[in-house]
């Protein structure tokens, strides 16, 4: 997978950040793009756990050694963050969702150290 094409704060995210302020609007405008990216290799819905595959990958060629240091910067710090931003999203109406989606299927997916720190580590 070459690394992404990622352009930021290219949406306006007000009435989300009103109701979660949490995670910087770059987090929102990354996860449209991870879930754009994913559904059309899909070609239709991809799963939570899916998700944070596409989302790991997505991080790691995008920003390699400082993915960590990026998406925690921006507070997300676990699969569960994923998961709200995923779900912030779905309730502001920017993406659908099927009856069977949750806010669980993208809890304890990785650790985030783990899986961004790791690969670079000596």
């Amino acid at each position: 997978m070459d690394a992404p094409n990622i352009q930021y704060e290219t949406q306006d995210f007000s009435e989300i950040l009103r109701k979660d302020n949490r995670f910087d609007p770059r987090a929102y405008d990354f996860m449209l793009q991870v879930i754009g990216e994913a559904s059309e290799s899909a070609k239709g819905h991809v799963t939570g756990h899916e998700l944070l595959d596409w989302f790991r990958d997505f991080a790691l060629d995008a920003y390699g050694p400082l993915a960590y240091t990026v998406l925690t910067d921006w507070g997300v710090h676990t699969c569960e963050d994923v998961g709200d931003i995923v779900f912030n999203l779905y309730n502001a109406k920017r993406i659908g969702k099927t009856d069977s989606d949750s806010p669980a299927d993208f809890i304890g997916g990785f650790d985030f150290r783990e899986e961004f720190l790791g690969p670079y580590e000596a």
